[in-house]
């Protein structure tokens, strides 16, 4: 399953100067159809490697399962007389889940790119977590938020070659310890992956954990924290609105552009402490009083 980059001869323009031709890498693409009880569920485009934690990850996000008991166990297999390319994975599921809904299976469609499309509302695509965040008081002092691009820039081996890896790493918040992480073409694949690492580990619900991802905080991202019982996302760039009213919602602490030193609270600030400066408390109220002038 070695097949996170491949090799390819390229050229190399510089305005001005002779071309060069050489060896790059780039990041692997390749489909991975999900099957549960060997029905088609969902097919996503991925980088291979941790599939099993990938499936996890996603049966998570979309409220299918919530413990690792209810995965009985998870197999690449080939369809009828074909090569087994490792792309097809089929999940068996504990009786005690209930059975997936009749349309299920149809509203599922992915790609690396946006992750989750062609429900029909945000309401369809909206799950109801099995744990409750507001009840999760896990801080952190944004010195330490502050160290967590560079540490996961540091684990992105894959990245270093191709350049073309979205990556998410769950941490610690009381040792700061990095427990897992993961990359991926695809940043909601790279999240499922570390959550479902995190189901298969007792890790789930995350209470006392930080997910840091490389990218944007999309509302699918923000959705897949809640599910795992995670009270803390952060990002490297940019939340989206829907991200932020979800996190507000559902009592996640939300923060984006961590770079530098810097960040942006965007929802749950009472986590977020800053020894040098102001409380988290006084801080939540100061954006309350934004949000309702």
């Amino acid at each position: 399953m070695g097949r996170i980059t491949a090799r390819r001869r390229v050229a190399r323009y510089t305005v001005g100067e002779r071309i060069s031709v050489r060896e790059d890498h780039l990041a692997v693409e390749e489909p991975l159809e999900l099957r549960v009880g060997g029905e088609a569920l969902t097919i996503t485009m991925r980088t291979p490697g941790n599939d099993v934690e990938l499936a996890q990850g996603f049966l998570l996000a979309e409220g299918i399962v919530n413990s690792p008991s209810h995965v009985l166990s998870a197999m690449h297999c080939a369809s009828d007389g074909e090569e087994n390319t490792y792309n097809i994975l089929d999940i068996t599921l504990d009786p005690v889940v209930p059975p997936l809904a009749a349309g299920l299976r149809r509203a599922f469609s992915t790609t690396s790119s946006c992750g989750l499309c062609g429900k029909a509302s945000i309401d369809a695509v909206r799950t109801t977590s099995a744990f409750d965040l507001r009840t999760d008081d896990t801080a952190v002092d944004a010195e330490f938020l502050a160290t967590l691009p560079d540490r996961l820039r540091a684990g992105q081996s894959a990245f270093d070659k191709t350049g073309g890896l979205h990556a998410a790493a769950l941490f610690d918040a009381a040792t700061g310890e990095l427990l897992v992480l993961r990359e991926d073409v695809g940043r909601h694949n790279a999240v499922d992956k570390a959550v479902g690492w995190a189901l298969a580990n007792g890790h789930v619900p995350g209470r006392g954990l930080v997910l840091m991802v490389s990218g944007r905080a999309s509302f699918e991202l923000t959705q897949k924290a809640f599910m795992a019982g995670i009270p803390i996302l952060a990002a490297v760039s940019a939340p989206s609105s829907l991200a932020a009213e979800m996190a507000d919602d559902v009592g996640l602490s939300l923060v984006g552009f961590v770079r530098d030193n810097r960040m942006v609270v965007y929802a749950g600030a009472e986590r977020v402490t800053n020894e040098s400066t102001a409380t988290a408390s006084s801080v939540t109220q100061s954006v309350a009083r934004v949000r309702t002038a």
